[in-house]
């Protein structure tokens, strides 16, 4: 039986690839990446030279089925993706789930993920964190933003700069204005810039500052108070307040 090993990849500063990662690209069968031409890159810059494939969203049905068959024969293959780890947002989970139910051992190498420097320089709360990623372009985005409305955990979300503003502006209508937040985009690059303040205050920066570069927004959570006493006001399985409230005494 082989392996599959998961690799992360730097999300802009080629420092930050790891040397196990490099030896393990090095060694490994064959790799599959997301996009062949942003990973040549990449591999040509640490001398790596081992089989590409291509493995994105659009072809990993159909060819996860033969990557595991030669799996299952022996062979060592390193999945990655254009930036960070795969299946953060990337393709990557159907694979290691077809992996795993074959029997196939998995192993996924610590490494750079965009949302982690975020979260942790934003200055809000990472003890406790939801990470929703990318929120939907049209269809349900607006139902899965109101559904966060009473999320008292600190909240990640991937967004491209085309729709930055936009995001901001919908979560100061569902959120309220004065929710804290912060903006990250082209973390470890030479750009890289950090926003921070309520969502009313980045709405206006980025109202006179044009959005560049990739996206992580961090958003405060619901205050704790607020949500159990909105939870109170309106109860969802038939008890009513005062019958909650004598419940718990």
């Amino acid at each position: 039986m082989g392996l599959l090993y998961i690799v992360p990849t730097p999300v802009g500063n080629l420092d930050d690839m790891t040397f196990r990662a490099v030896k393990v690209l090095k060694e490994a069968d064959f790799i599959l990446a997301e996009d062949t031409r942003t990973s040549s890159v990449l591999l040509k810059h640490f001398d790596i030279s081992n089989r590409l494939m291509s493995h994105h969203k659009f072809n990993e049905h159909g060819t996860s089925a033969s990557v595991v068959e030669r799996l299952k024969a022996g062979a060592t293959a390193a999945l990655i993706s254009d930036a960070g780890t795969p299946g953060i947002s990337d393709p990557g989970f159907f694979l290691v789930r077809e992996a795993v139910n074959a029997g196939v051992t998995v192993q996924c190498l610590p490494g750079a993920t965009a949302f982690v420097p975020a979260l942790v320089s934003s200055g809000l709360p990472c003890d406790r964190f939801c990470f929703e990623g990318f929120l939907p372009q049209k269809k349900g985005r607006a139902t899965r933003i109101a559904t966060l409305k009473e999320e008292t955990r600190t909240m990640v979300f991937y967004e491209s700069p085309y729709r930055v503003l936009k995001t901001l502006q919908q979560f100061a209508e569902n959120f309220g204005e004065e929710r804290n937040a912060c903006a990250c985009r082209e973390l470890s690059k030479m750009h890289e810039e950090s926003v921070r303040g309520t969502l009313a205050e980045l709405t206006a920066h980025f109202k006179e500052n044009e959005p560049r570069g990739e996206f992580v927004i961090i958003v405060e959570g619901a205050p704790e108070k607020k949500a159990a006493k909105r939870r109170n006001n309106h109860p969802t399985d038939g008890e009513t307040p005062d019958e909650k409230a004598a419940e718990s005494r």
